[in-house]
């Protein structure tokens, strides 16, 4: 078996996860979180539409952690969304994550924006 070294470009991977934090970078983030190209940020949840806008045309698909249980997101947020061209994918915090990492790992143009579990 061959082992590569994964390289994860200007982003930072998610470390883990816990009650009420995001470890990135090796650095401890209470509170929901907004990972990107740009670097780790404070989300201000469902209704920070902006900041999920902000990043159409440098993302392809957003994934949103909805915390320790897959939920929808707001129809009007997911709609936005899509209409920026950004393309959304819906699932519990920790597949989330795990899923942004791996796309992260093969340089897709990604971000996520999560709720704590």
């Amino acid at each position: 078996m061959r082992l590569n070294e994964v390289v994860y470009t200007d982003a930072v991977p998610v470390d883990g996860y816990g009650p009420g934090f995001f470890r990135v970078g090796g650095e401890a983030r209470e509170g929901p979180l907004l990972l990107s190209h740009r670097g780790a940020a404070s989300w201000g949840g469902y209704d920070d539409h902006e900041s999920l806008l902000a990043l159409a045309g440098d993302v392809d698909v957003l994934f949103v952690g909805t915390g320790a249980e897959i939920a929808h997101i707001p129809a009007d947020l997911r709609a936005r969304l899509e209409e920026a061209g950004i393309g959304v994918e819906v699932m519990a915090t920790g597949p989330a994550c795990r899923s942004f990492n791996v796309l992260l790992s093969e340089g897709r143009r990604i971000a996520l924006a999560a709720l704590p579990v």
